[in-house]
């Protein structure tokens, strides 16, 4: 019988380095993502840099279907909150606009000049200013640190507002990290400042699920054990918690690539975000 022990967290913890051509992220989404706000803005249908907040990067981009919206769709990008910023993920939203639906994607204040509490409150923000702005369901989908970010807006101890939350109609965690106590392991969260009571208020593994939640589950297959194995924690927990869950492995995709499905209609992220 052999045992498993992680006994290097960075590595556990580490996706570029474990990716042939890894580095080329995240520059590689920034030509696609400038091209897709371009092309929008010539139809009229991108709202840029609106202010959801005082801080600097309280803003988010708005992205706008050719007739009224069938809902709206909140991406919530991911950096370890500690980097990165909506400019990077704009061409995400083809996916959900070609469907039909308005698509928010906001910036937050990054670490170490807010705790993780703060940035949960002002993606709340960020997503009841769009959701004023757009009528009909609510989809959240966040990505790694955002997969966190999404699924802790379904918690009953979220700051978001009820009536805000009650328009949620799915949450689509991709590569999340849901339990945030092996995040304290590594070497940046001198920046974090993740402690135990931090951990245990704002890990969504940790926490309980709003009646109603509907919770997908999305990693790469090619991603490291740790963000596949965090990616079925949170649906095996919230199971047993009353959420309706769902866990995919998408084969042969890396912490990178897993995210590509957004951009094609028909792909079956797109559709599974949906509810489609």
């Amino acid at each position: 019988m052999s045992y498993f022990r992680i006994t290097d967290w960075e590595s556990a913890y580490t996706s570029d380095a474990y990716v042939v051509g890894g580095d080329r992220w995240p520059a590689a989404w920034v030509k696609p993502a400038e091209v897709f706000r371009d092309d929008m803005a010539k139809t009229g249908r991108a709202k840029l840099d609106l202010a959801y907040g005082p801080g600097e990067r309280n803003r988010f981009d708005l992205f706008l279907p050719t007739e009224r919206p069938k809902g709206l769709v909140v991406f919530i990008h991911g950096g370890y909150w500690l980097e990165l910023d909506k400019g990077y993920w704009s061409h995400l939203a083809a996916g959900p606009v070609a469907n039909g639906y308005a698509v928010a994607i906001p910036s937050y204040t990054l670490c170490p000049d807010i705790r993780l509490a703060g940035i949960a409150k002002e993606v709340a923000a960020a997503i009841g200013k769009a959701a004023d702005m757009v009528d009909g369901p609510m989809v959240l989908a966040g990505h790694s640190a955002g997969g966190q970010l999404a699924t802790r807006m379904v918690t009953t101890t979220a700051p978001l507002a009820r009536p805000v939350q009650a328009r949620i109609r799915h949450v689509v965690s991709i590569s999340g990290v849901h339990d945030l106590r092996p995040i304290m392991k590594r070497a940046f969260n001198v920046h974090l400042r993740i402690d135990a009571a931090e951990a245990a208020a704002e890990s969504p593994a940790l926490l309980e699920p709003v009646e109603n939640t509907r919770l997908t589950c999305w990693v790469g297959g090619a991603e490291r054990a740790e963000f596949i194995r965090q990616n079925a924690l949170l649906a095996n927990i919230w199971t047993g918690l009353g959420a309706a869950t769902n866990a995919v492995v998408e084969p042969d995709h890396n912490h990178f690539t897993v995210l590509d499905g957004l951009m094609d209609a028909m792909h079956p992220l797109t559709r599974t975000l949906l509810c489609e």
